[in-house]
């Protein structure tokens, strides 16, 4: 990181909601977590009384069985974004280049410049097109899948022909899969590429964002870089324990998922009543309230208690929110605050 970069740069927006009387649309956070979480977490905190072991064992093995690659590849992080900026940290130099997504999540671009690097911004659902001629001289490319805040997921087989053309241009391809584990896509570490680099966050699917924890999954000489640069004890002992159980808890994901998918469609229908509503693969739906004030929607909404995502911080986009997929009360709560609710709750067709 260039002090100079940190000095001139800026912080980026996030969804999230301090008030705890408020009902948090503007975080895509699963409102549930795996039953056994409080006696983990108790047994952690009384074992804090120590450093944490930093080969991270019990981690790396839960982690790789979950993405489907070898322990040794997975980097310990506190969240996806950690991960995040390591990948940069490892890649990128000053005066580098370095592809990034738009409509998408703002830490890229804040990352790469950090590092004194230049992103340039090409369209989500253009990137996975982009050939060698354009690659060749970009030392990075950043995906999102799913994309973050549109909410569609990348074909896995067009992108691993993506990250085969990055290869050949000697291109490092960053895989942020902080949603992923909401879909049963395949992760992009089974493509078992030394140029690829994937970013995982756990607390998003389990339910816990104030744990902080995440990994990476590298190989190769990038997987040595990364072992290196990290912290010391990157994990605390509870976000390593409660992270590695939460891992492991096959039900709890696969109910998640079948959740969300049940309710994301049941809002979908709601909200296209009165809004152009996204395709989505994700816990979230991103929508264009056209010829309404963003401001209005947002104020109607915490007006009933309910805190949505103002969308226009994203980079393109101007008249959209994004809204969270909960549980199926809370839901009807937000459609309710937007007007979208009808027959006592019913919103299916």
């Amino acid at each position: 990181m260039l002090p100079d970069a940190a000095r001139r740069g800026k912080r980026v927006p996030h969804g999230g909601e301090s008030d705890q009387e408020v009902l948090d649309f503007s975080a895509n956070t699963n409102p549930g977590t795996p039953d056994g979480v409080e006696e983990v977490y108790a047994e952690a905190l009384e074992e804090s009384r120590r450093y944490p072991d930093d080969d991270y064992l019990e981690f790396r093995a839960a982690a790789a069985e979950f993405v489907d690659c070898e322990p040794d590849q997975v980097i310990p992080t506190p969240g996806g974004l950690a991960a995040i900026r390591l990948a940069v940290e490892i890649t990128l130099e000053a005066g580098d280049a370095a592809l990034v997504p738009y409509p998408s999540f703002g830490e890229y671009a804040r990352e790469i410049r950090l590092q004194g690097a230049t992103p340039q911004f090409v369209r989500y659902d253009e990137l996975l097109e982009v050939g060698t001629d354009l690659l060749e001289g970009v030392e990075l490319a950043v995906v999102c899948t799913p994309n973050n805040p549109t909410g569609e997921a990348a074909d896995p087989d067009a992108l691993e022909a993506f990250a085969t053309r990055c290869d050949e241009a000697e291109t490092t391809l960053l895989v942020d899969e902080a949603f992923l584990g909401f879909t049963d896509l395949r992760s992009a570490a089974t493509f078992d590429r030394e140029n690829v680099i994937v970013a995982r966050s756990l607390t998003k699917l389990f339910g816990l964002p104030g744990l902080r924890a995440g990994f990476a999954v590298a190989s190769g000489e990038r997987r040595d870089a990364f072992e290196t640069a990290r912290r010391a004890w990157s994990l605390g002992t509870p976000a390593a324990r409660v992270g590695a159980y939460c891992l492991q808890q096959e039900a709890f994901v696969r109910n998640t998922r079948e959740r969300v998918v049940s309710e994301r469609e049941r809002m979908r229908h709601a909200l296209e009543r009165r809004f152009d509503v996204s395709p989505s693969d994700a816990p979230y739906l991103l929508c264009d309230v056209g010829d309404r004030s963003v401001a209005d929607v947002l104020e109607s909404a915490r007006e009933d208690g309910i805190a949505i995502r103002d969308a226009t911080t994203f980079r393109g986009l101007d008249s959209h929110v994004r809204v969270a997929v909960k549980d199926r009360e809370s839901n009807d709560r937000l459609l309710a605050a937007l007007d979208v609710l009808e027959n006592g709750g019913e919103t299916g067709e």
